[in-house]
């Protein structure tokens, strides 16, 4: 049988909890895997060398310079990239779909988007407008990297076009809820510098541009930047919670449910306001700009 034209990467940090089921859900494709780690202190790298997989190490400054990074210095042979966080693996269906149809997709196709499927608390967020979610996580190497962004970054191609497998991949955290807010606290440090910098411009961002077409990650872009972000601050948590658990039916998704959509949709996007309102006192306060706060403050050179 000839090996599927596919390179896995997997970036990872303490991933002990997940790698494993990752690795393994991919085994099937009969492909190139490789890790690259922000330096774990925990059983990642064991658990890598017991599958055989090559890791790579790198310091970790931003989700999208890291991909980017594993993208300019793995040695690559594979026609395809495939793009799998440590916490999601491939369904069979989506592993049936890749081997079937990767092998004769058209030249003029350089990615393929495919739909993501989250589970918080063992129950799958059906409603809130979260599924599903579609993202571009195979593309032809060389036809793209991901925005140099804090936060909310995707794969933009340089040449090309997309389409649609339609089996899912899962997204399941098995780490506890103290986890998970301590890192969308994180995260949410990183959103609010995007955000500001929409306001203030202290960066230059180049990447996907938001428009209100059928794609999913244009459309979301141009809501968040031209509508979400002239809502003032900390009134628009509730609008978007209010949206998502009401209108786009969050609350069939029961306690579990309930717990994503407050925490997510609301608690973070309440802390990201009040970040912004801090650094943003700060610098009127300290006669400071948005960076230099930011970098005393927070910790993160701008």
């Amino acid at each position: 049988m000839t090996k599927l034209p596919l390179t896995v990467i997997i970036p990872t940090y303490n991933e002990k909890l997940h790698l494993k089921r990752c690795i393994k859900s991919v085994l099937p494709l009969d492909c190139d895997i490789f890790v690259v780690d922000s330096f774990s202190d925990d059983d990642t790298l064991i658990i890598a060398s017991e599958f055989g997989v090559i890791v790579k190490q790198n310091k970790f400054i931003s989700h999208a310079k890291q991909f980017n990074w594993g993208i300019e210095n793995l040695p690559l042979k594979t026609d395809w990239i495939l793009l799998l966080a440590a916490d999601e693996y491939l369904t069979p269906e989506l592993i049936n779909e890749i081997k079937k149809n990767l092998p004769t997709i058209d030249k003029n196709i350089s990615g393929i988007i495919l739909k993501r499927r989250v589970y918080f608390m063992d129950k799958w967020i059906k409603h809130g407008g979260y599924y599903p979610t579609y993202l571009l996580r195979i593309w032809r190497y060389g036809s793209g990297k991901f925005e140099e962004r804090w936060m909310d970054e995707h794969v933009k191609l340089e040449f090309g076009n997309t389409i649609k497998f339609k089996n899912d991949f899962i997204d399941y955290n098995l780490n506890n809820l103290t986890w998970w807010t301590s890192k969308h606290n994180n995260y949410a440090t990183r959103e609010a510098i995007d955000l500001l910098n929409l306001k203030y411009k202290f960066f230059k961002e180049e990447g996907i541009k938001g428009s209100l077409t059928s794609q999913q990650d244009k459309r979301k872009r141009w809501l968040k930047e031209k509508l979400y972000t002239h809502i003032p601050l900390f009134l628009r948590p509730f609008f978007y919670f209010i949206y998502r658990y009401i209108f786009k039916l969050g609350f069939l998704d029961g306690i579990p449910g309930l717990i994503w959509h407050f925490l997510q949709g609301f608690w973070y996007r309440f802390l990201v306001d009040a970040k912004i309102y801090d650094i943003e006192r700060r610098a009127k306060k300290e006669n400071k700009t948005i960076p230099v706060v930011i970098k005393e403050h927070y910790g993160i050179d701008v």
